[in-house]
């Protein structure tokens, strides 16, 4: 029962890793204005996020989220730097990461402190907002989909896990 315990604690904490590295990825709303962008994509991502989310597994169980984050933009508007942290009743996470645009492609690495655990991301504007993919590295086995939507101060973020405990995570952060 105990390592039962222990595996699922596991599993919830890698779900949240997962939320949190994609989070960093498509945390940007595209651009409405025809005119170019002198700012980049990230532009209204400066600063601290903070709000919380519930995290859904296959056994019907839920489990409440909180997270915040912080992004600061480089790179002439293109590059973005993000530390996110998150704590729910079975652990806390800390990623760190870096994301890129270009042609309206994102790319990124990412590393989660708690755990010592890295992936890749890639994902691409959508008419909604963002799809955004996520894999582990380094004999990791997470992996998820991720669709986001960013209006005005606010983000949700929609997660879909390939996992066999997990089903998905719904985020909801307002800009600090």
């Amino acid at each position: 029962m105990k390592l039962a315990w222990v595996m699922i604690k596991r599993r919830a904490a890698q779900a949240l890793l997962a939320t949190l590295a994609m989070t960093v990825a498509v945390t940007t709303a595209p651009a409405v204005d025809a005119a170019p962008q002198a700012v980049g994509p990230f532009a209204s991502l400066d600063g601290w996020w903070g709000g919380e989310g519930r995290l859904r597994f296959k056994d019907g169980k839920q489990e409440n989220v909180k997270c915040r984050a912080t992004y600061i933009i480089e790179g002439g508007g293109n590059d973005l730097k993000q530390t996110i942290r998150c704590a729910s009743g079975s652990g806390k996470i800390e990623v760190k990461g870096i994301v890129r645009h270009a042609d309206g492609k994102l790319s990124g690495d990412w590393t989660e402190t708690v755990y010592n655990v890295t992936g890749v991301l890639d994902g691409a504007v959508t008419p909604r907002g963002f799809r955004v993919s996520i894999k582990g590295t380094n004999g990791t086995t997470l992996s998820a989909n991720m669709d986001i939507i960013v209006k005005d101060a606010k983000q949700m973020v929609e997660i879909q896990f390939f996992s066999e405990t997990l089903i998905g995570l719904t985020l909801l952060l307002n800009k600090g």
